[in-house]
């Protein structure tokens, strides 16, 4: 039964649509969503007659020249046919009907309704009529038996009855079908139907497959089934022979089959895929007019219903329901995809002759495969070439069996259809990210961060509106739509218009240079004959149109031609961000719903550079592009119709992250989310949601909202999880960072600050977390992404929680990440002396050495829970006091041991040295319990140039100007200590040498050094003004954080001399006294060496050191020292 589906045409607005022919077949009668009856003179109709029946038409019958309809206003009415007069109400509901029915006679009109009812109304006579009750929820069908005696009904309360009309009584009922509580809601509509004539059969329509139930007895009798059916059928009409019954379905299958031979005969599938919901055959059978549930009406043509040509039919051959000719044979057409081919240019509807002269009449069906393969001889000639030869052709099928026809002993074995592979998708058409359906009378041509155009065109007025969302940039604008411009964009310097062309009219395009300083602000284009503009976008200083040439136009804001050049595909959008230009194309076909797209990513700077050359753009599967952007700092983006919003990143060589998915938090599946802006600092999607539609109206004017981002990591729910997607987000969202300082753009240095900051601080609590859970491994890992302050900090941490084998691990990473920092940064003078204050939280056990360790075991208890519960009530203090640290020097200072030169390799043990042994007679060596704890502090060697301030990776590379140190207020043991280890430093230099590794115990045992700028303070007395500022920086800097060094310094000494000369005074006498102290310290801490009492002075020493600390900090119970060494000059 080959057969050719026609074009689909549009009929009535979207929604719930009806159709049948007339009694002669001349006229097709529609209704619609709209109210309206049209009356087409066949498909090619442009102007059909049309009768307005209601606010909404719900179901037509038509018979004998009168038209019945089911109206909104609850009434079933007549009109007169073809002039559409109206004759009367036939009969009332208390809601509205949802289908009508005449019987064959057209004597009688049955209707059912959603008040559960089912009425029989005489035509000639509306008084007589016959109410049928036992639906316990709306009707759906109803359908006269052609001998006038049964109806049978099916319903929302899932069942289908039959009823005598004579008697209101129900003669039988079948729970055949789900129950729902409303007809929009039902799955199918379960339009039923008796078979015309004899009224033999009645066909349900249940899920995928028709139902035969026999007259009079009632019984099931058989079943229509196809395999290639997967979603429910709708509507089932039979032919007017009674021989075939064509049936439509939800997914837009149309199906017929010969019910004598229970064989499928024809398939098509709806041109787009919508829903059927409309069926009738043509008086004569050789046409089936359908229409969808969107408004559209088309026609299947030629199909041949006598008797005759079915016996070809008896071998139980399946088709499939496309092939090779569906993909292949329409080249030469248009539609990409259209499966109804024309009779004419298919091979495979040619005649097939073979040397048997009987089947020279016998055509092949639509689908290009012989029914019966039985009925054609094995003969070299009769090959069945619209399917398998074909398939070899195309596919290079090496196998030659398949070519050749099954001869007549293998009748009975049905064989597989060639092509049963992916269909094709239909390619996205061109869009401008950010506008709306352009078939919209009102609609949005742009709406981005700059502002909105809006674009009216109804029969007053064909007008464009451009609003700023900053009316500093430009007031508001109001322009004539003369050229019928359909695609817009908007920046800051212009506004970019482009019609298409017509016959007689090329292509245009019109910019709106508004921030020109002369008065001429306004230029125009010519595309072109033939070409047409199909995608545009304004970057800083450029505009670009894509069109449907494969032509890619740069032109500069001042309208002068910049760059031509191919694309590798038809363009699907574009966006502009400053220098950067991103194009999405088709770069192939698509398969089984996805779309097949390629992104070029160029950036016009002062080289011109492809950044992204043609890969694959990722989509979730079955969804198309739906907004393509930039943020606003410049990194682009992409959604997707599944609602995911995917992001470049260009850290990790350009592939595309999801951060976000808009479809979590919409309500319900209709409502959507429409992308109009993207910021990275702070993250936010600036989006308008959208009720139950896929983009918002344009009046009243829509409400922006805003999304967070998340990631779509595993495990969000967990604490690891959150911290892992927050840092990954962070990281991400600041990569464009170290693009726009590649790029030559000047970047808001705290911003990036901060980033970083914020990486470490997440960066310290999983790391603290996994120490919880006793991750090691896991720990060692986080500590590689941390930068090297923050690795010191990790160090104390291990070392309180007694995790020693991992604060080892931990020392070597800092060694190698110093290592990294000196090798990437020049070398300081070699006479500067290097002091480092180490910061880590190297464990209790090794701050104050042997002495320590007598009473370790219980005060480490106290202290550790005491650092533990810290730390777990929320890292906040830990991470103050990082960003502390990072401001002091590298906490692995040089050696005394290598006199010359800074050496990178960490010293053997024997060379080993401790710059501040005491050597007596009296010492006692090392507890055991110990050397683990040391090892970790001797492996560790330091680079000669102090840590980065932050700790920031990106500022590295650039060699930031580092502040100098702010020097901290000490107590007076620190600083004797440091001028006697100045001056004992070069007796004590040949003596280090020579110490035996066990005695390096004693590195611990010392306070940590100051920083830099102390020691060299440290040399000369200092003044008031000096401790004065020591005191007070902390407040200036407070009050004023921008100041550079000198500046603080300049502010500071204006602030001292504002103090009265009292004040002065008392700051100048602590200054002096503290020198002295000092002296008399050093002189007696001397003898004290000399005469071999040394452990009692380390006693001392570590006792002031630690109340000192406890002064200086009193939240941290912990800066004591882990370890230390300094550099001799």
């Amino acid at each position: 039964m080959p057969c050719e589906r026609k074009q689909l045409r549009y009929g009535h607005s979207e929604g719930h649509t009806e159709v049948c022919f007339d009694d002669t077949g001349k006229y097709i009668v529609t209704c619609g969503n709209d109210g309206d009856v049209r009356i087409w003179e066949g498909l090619d109709d442009d102007d059909p007659k049309f009768i307005t029946v209601g606010e909404k038409a719900y179901s037509l019958a038509l018979k004998k020249g009168k038209l019945v309809t089911a109206s909104s206003n609850n009434t079933v009415q007549i009109h007169t046919f073809p002039d559409g007069d109206p004759d009367g109400i036939l009969t009332r509901f208390t809601t509205n009907a949802t289908h009508v029915a005449f019987n064959s006679s057209g004597s009688r009109v049955a209707a059912g309704s959603s008040d559960f009812m089912v009425k029989v109304v005489e035509v000639s006579d509306s008084s007589k009529q016959k109410t049928l009750r036992g639906h316990e929820a709306p009707v759906l069908s109803v359908t006269l038996d052609p001998k006038d005696e049964f109806l049978a009904s099916a319903s929302c309360d899932g069942s289908v009855v039959v009823w005598n009309i004579e008697e209101q009584t129900q003669l039988i009922s079948w729970p055949l079908l789900q129950k729902t509580n409303d007809v929009s809601n039902a799955k199918s509509l379960c339009r039923l139907a008796w078979q015309p004539g004899t009224g033999k059969f009645l066909a349900v329509p249940v899920e995928t497959k028709v139902q035969l139930y026999e007259r009079g007895s009632w019984d099931h009798v058989s079943t229509l089934s196809d395999d290639l059916l997967t979603q429910p059928i709708n509507v089932v009409a039979w032919s007017p022979c009674g021989t075939f019954l064509a049936a439509g379905s939800v997914g837009g299958s149309l199906t017929v089959w010969d019910v004598n031979s229970k064989l499928c005969v024809e398939r098509q599938k709806h041109e787009k895929g919508f829903t059927v919901c409309g069926l009738a055959w043509h008086p004569s059978g050789s046409q089936i007019v359908f229409t969808d549930t969107e408004g559209c009406l088309s026609l299947l043509d030629g199909l041949n219903t006598s008797v005759s040509n079915t016996e070809h039919t008896k071998a139980p051959a399946k088709k499939p329901t496309k092939e090779y000719d569906d993909l292949f044979d329409d080249d030469d057409d248009d539609r990409l995809m259209d499966e109804g081919l024309s009779e004419t240019n298919s091979p495979a509807k040619k005649p097939v002759t073979g040397d048997d002269d009987d089947d020279d009449d016998f055509l092949m069906p639509s689908t290009g495969r012989v029914r019966n393969r039985g009925a054609i001889l094995d003969d070299e000639n009769s090959l069945d070439t619209g399917s398998l030869r074909l398939g070899d052709d195309k596919f290079g099928d090496d196998d030659d069996t398949g070519s050749v026809v099954v001869p007549a002993a293998a009748k009975s074995v049905p064989l597989r259809p060639v092509y049963e592979g992916p269909m094709p998708t239909l390619p996205q058409k061109a869009f401008q990210p950010g506008s709306t359906p352009a078939h919209l009378t009102h609609r949005f041509l742009m709406w981005n961060s700059v502002g909105l155009v809006r674009g009216y065109n109804d029969e007053q007025d064909n007008a464009i509106d451009v609003e700023f969302h900053d009316t500093a940039v430009h007031h508001a604008m109001h322009l004539t739509n003369s050229l019928g411009h359909i695609m817009a964009d908007l920046s800051q310097e212009a506004v970019l218009l482009a019609c298409p062309g017509t016959d007689e009219l090329a292509s245009k395009l019109q910019c709106l240079h508004f921030s020109s300083w002369d008065t001429k602000k306004e230029w125009m284009v010519d595309l072109p004959q033939g070409e047409d503009a199909r995608a545009l976008c304004l970057g800083q200083g450029w505009a670009a149109v894509a069109t449907n040439t494969l032509t890619l136009r740069l032109f500069s804001i001042g309208g002068v031609q910049r760059e031509i050049f191919s694309l590798p595909g038809p363009v699907v959008c574009m966006s502009a961000h400053g220098e950067q230009l991103l194009i999405v194309y088709h770069r192939a076909t698509g398969f089984d719903g996805e779309q097949a797209l390629g992104v070029q990513l160029l950036q016009f700077g002062r080289r011109k550079k492809q950044l992204i050359n043609g890969e694959p753009l990722p989509l979730s599967t079955r969804s198309y592009l739906s907004w393509l952007g930039f943020t606003a700092e410049g990194t682009p983006l992409l959604v997707d119709s599944d609602g995911v919003v995917r992001m470049l990143n260009r850290s990790l060589g350009n592939t595309w992250t999801p951060v976000c998915n808009t479809r979590e938090t919409c309500k319900s599946k209709s409502d959507h989310y429409w992308v109009v802006g993207v910021h990275e600092n702070p993250q936010q999607l600036r989006c308008i949601p959208c009720k139950g539609s896929r983009y918002p109206p344009t009046l009243p004017r829509p409400a922006v909202g805003i999304l967070p981002f998340k990631l779509p990591l595993c495990q969000t729910s967990t604490e690891k999880g959150q911290m892992e997607e927050q840092y990954l987000r962070s990281a991400l969202f600041h990569n464009h960072y170290s693009f726009l300082s590649s790029s030559g753009y000047e970047i808001d240095e705290d911003g990036q600050g901060q980033s970083q900051k914020e990486q470490q601080e997440l960066l310290m609590k999983m790391f603290a977390l996994s120490c919880k859970l006793e991750r090691e491994f896991r720990c060692v890992e986080l500590a590689e992404m941390m930068t090297q302050n923050v690795v010191t900090l990790a160090i104390r941490y291990a070392s309180r929680s007694r995790r020693m084998a991992l604060a080892q691990r931990l020392s070597e990473i800092a060694l190698e990440k110093t290592n990294q920092i000196q090798e990437e940064e020049p070398e300081e003078p070699e006479e500067e002396p290097q002091y480092s204050r180490p910061t880590s939280r190297f464990g209790q056990s090794e701050s104050t050495g042997g002495r320590y360790s007598s009473r370790h075991d219980q005060e480490e208890e106290e202290e550790q829970e005491e650092e533990i519960r810290e730390e777990e009530d929320g890292q906040e203090m830990e991470t103050e006091e990082s960003t502390e640290s990072r401001k002091r020097v590298n906490p692995f200072a040089k050696e005394a041991g290598s006199p010359v030169k800074p050496s990178l390799t960490p010293i053997g043990k024997a060379g080993r040295s401790n710059p501040f042994k005491v050597l007596g007679a009296g010492k006692p060596s090392a507890p055991s319990g110990q050397p683990r704890v040391t090892n970790i502090l001797d492996n560790m060697t330091s680079s000669k140039k102090s840590a980065p301030l932050s700790g920031s990776a990106g500022k590295q590379s650039k060699g930031p100007v580092l502040k100098p140190l702010a020097p901290r207020p000490k107590t007076k043991t620190q600083s004797t200590l440091l001028q006697m280890t100045n001056t004992k430093s070069a007796n004590k230099k040949t003596q280090q040498n020579t110490e035996p590794p066990a005695v390096q115990q004693k590195q611990a045992e010392v306070p940590p050094p100051a920083s830099p700028a102390e020691n060299t303070e440290n040399k000369r007395p200092k003044t008031g003004f000096q401790l004065w500022l020591e005191e007070n920086r902390k407040n200036i800097i407070a009050d004023q954080p921008d100041l550079e060094e000198t500046d603080v310094i300049k502010e500071a000494m204006g602030r001292f001399r504002t103090l009265s000369a009292e004040e002065r005074l008392t700051w100048t006498e602590r200054a002096k006294g503290q020198s002295g102290d000092a002296a008399d310290l050093k002189k007696r801490k001397r003898a004290e060496g000399g005469a071999g009492g040394g452990a009692g002075g380390e006693n001392e020493n570590a006792e002031a050191d630690e109340n000192g600390a406890k002064k200086k900090k009193p939240l941290d119970p912990s800066s004591k020292l882990s370890a230390f060494a300094f550099n001799k000059n």
